[in-house]
């Protein structure tokens, strides 16, 4: 008899992912087995893949045991590992929450960036399903020195190199059309500045400390929303705009509106990132560890 896998649905801003509780981290997810499982079509479909894993179970997160229980082992949609998920890391700690594994308040979560510490709101509605937005600390923003450039089509723009516990380069534009369909990575120079590829940002002004983006994830392609990316996209605005917390001793907030909804990024004098944002488990289920196995076969 075929062994049933469990598995649930989740989704940050409409950046979805397809979570597998696997605490003592019993199954084999090769690369290929999470980008079966994130296709849209033959799978189960997402932008990317949570595997909840006891950081003591796990060889990547076993040195950060003591400070995080769980460790959100992520694959990008194609099955390739990335070191951090803003929104995947909210959706990870819904997760916990309606497992049972945590309840509203602070908790720690490891993941290939370091540990981050979480906050959920206290959710009225009892399921922890939806209510209660998720504040997660993500570290300090990185900005890399040398001149980065995007291009799409025949227009071209400098951006901004910030590193969030993964790349990103970020682009002010005028349009958000002009990021064109962002079904494949737009070129960058020098490639040297991301030998790993990068998540690229396209930003329009919305108003005072608000601004809008588009997102090339790399790995998944356009997403409906990136955390790291919204967190890049709010450093980047502010040292455009002359605005250094470590400079001024003053936090700074942006909104950033993505396709799927809207962040709340707020950079504090010592470096340190929040975000806050929503995370909602819309469905749960089981597969066939047969169909995934007929996959990789």
């Amino acid at each position: 008899m075929s062994t049933r896998i469990a598995f649930l649905k989740g989704h940050g801003t409409e950046n979805d992912f397809v979570i597998v509780p696997d605490p003592d981290n019993v199954l084999d997810l090769p690369p290929a087995a999470a980008a079966a499982l994130c296709d849209r079509r033959a799978g189960l479909g997402g932008d990317g893949l949570l595997h909840v894993v006891r950081s003591a179970a796990h060889p990547e997160a076993r040195a950060m045991a003591a400070e995080a229980e769980w460790f959100m082992d992520y694959r990008n949609g194609d099955g390739s590992v990335a070191e951090m998920c803003g929104n995947g890391v909210r959706v990870f700690a819904r997760y916990l929450q309606r497992a049972g594994h945590v309840t509203e308040g602070d908790l720690a979560i490891a993941t290939r960036g370091g540990v981050k510490t979480v906050h959920l709101a206290k959710d009225g509605s009892g399921s922890g399903d939806a209510a209660g937005d998720i504040t997660v600390g993500m570290g300090r923003a990185l900005l890399p020195e040398g001149d980065v450039e995007v291009s799409v089509g025949e227009r071209s723009w400098p951006a901004r190199n910030v590193n969030m516990g993964n790349p990103h380069a970020v682009a002010f534009v005028a349009d958000l059309d002009h990021a064109g369909d962002l079904f494949s990575p737009p070129p960058f120079r020098p490639a040297a500045a991301y030998p790993d590829g990068v998540n690229l940002e396209f930003v329009v002004d919305r108003g005072p400390r608000h601004v809008a983006m588009r997102v090339h994830e790399r790995g998944s392609g356009e997403t409906r929303s990136c955390g790291t990316g919204a967190c890049a996209v709010a450093v980047a605005t502010a040292r455009r705009d002359g605005v250094d917390p470590a400079v001024t001793g003053t936090p700074v907030t942006y909104t950033v509106d993505v396709p799927g909804g809207t962040l709340v990024i707020t950079e504090h004098p010592d470096g340190e990132i929040e975000m806050t944002g929503p995370a909602v488990i819309v469905a749960e289920g089981e597969f066939d560890a047969g169909w995934l196995e007929g996959v990789l076969a």
